[in-house]
């Protein structure tokens, strides 16, 4: 028995009578929250850089997949094999610059390929939009970025980042007429706007918005961490430190990174 074999016969037993109580409980839908936060803890795992971590979150991650192929297995729908076979016959279906005779050179022609052929999959269930198929639950940065994905694969893109940067300066330019007038719709929405440029920018940079926003909120956790370890050694109070003590901390803790002039 391979070790995705004991795997799947260990949640049969862990759902079976005598089973598990918790285990035998759930379903697809409360399980829904343990799903997203597995795939979070992977990524966190990831960032981290510890492959041990790292091994065990993704062993948690699948251990989801396996959990609702069990009970979709019970209801006599389907099971981990189909799941299998489903993925394996999609790989291949859709990289027939591999397993067939199409030619493609790039990773922008294997995209293109791969969203064409998804499209003609998708026909016959009235999908005719490009962006068709997007998770409505996607959180609104991946979205937004997944969105414009999409569009550039049909040619719907700027040609260089220079406009994309200019597009950027122009939404900051009416967020700011909007913020004069006082307009609060208006101003949800031209940031919205402003937004969905800095995610556009952020993919002509190829650098993942999430990723980078991921990062920026770590540092910032780190840095006003040392703020409040050091007005503790001082013995004072973060809630009376004026905003000039905590700005001349931060930029005390700025300097303590390895980098030093990071923004």
């Amino acid at each position: 028995m391979t070790s995705f074999e004991e795997l799947v016969s260990i949640m049969a037993r862990l759902r079976s009578p005598g089973g598990c109580p918790w285990d035998r409980e759930q379903t697809h839908q409360t399980l829904r929250p343990y799903l997203i936060e597995e795939a979070y803890e992977v990524l966190d795992a990831l960032d981290n850089g510890a492959d041990g971590d790292f091994l065990e979150e993704l062993g948690d991650l699948l251990l989801q997949v396996v959990f609702h192929a069990q009970i979709a297995n019970e209801e006599q729908r389907f099971d981990i094999h189909d799941v299998a076979r489903a993925i394996n016959d999609k790989l291949v279906r859709r990289h027939p610059h591999v397993f067939g005779d199409t030619r493609a050179d790039t990773a922008d022609e294997v995209l293109t390929n791969w969203e064409q052929i998804k499209r003609e999959e998708k026909g016959d269930e009235g999908r005719k939009s490009v962006l068709d198929g997007l998770p409505a639950g996607m959180p609104a940065l991946l979205h937004a970025y997944r969105i414009q994905e999409k569009v550039a694969r049909v040619n719907f893109d700027w040609d260089d980042v220079t406009a994309v940067l200019e597009k950027v300066g122009e939404e900051i330019v009416e967020l700011r007429r909007a913020m004069e007038q006082g307009d609060r719709a208006k101003i949800e929405e031209e940031m919205g706007d402003l937004l969905f440029s800095l995610v556009n920018l952020s993919r002509h940079l190829k650098v993942p918005p999430e990723d980078a926003l991921r990062m920026s909120n770590d540092k910032f956790i780190r840095r006003f961490r040392y703020i409040e370890a050091a007005l503790e050694l001082r013995g004072e109070s973060l809630e009376r430190a004026t905003f000039e003590e905590l700005d001349a901390l931060w930029e005390e803790a700025k300097g303590r990174e390895p980098d030093g002039n990071a923004g």
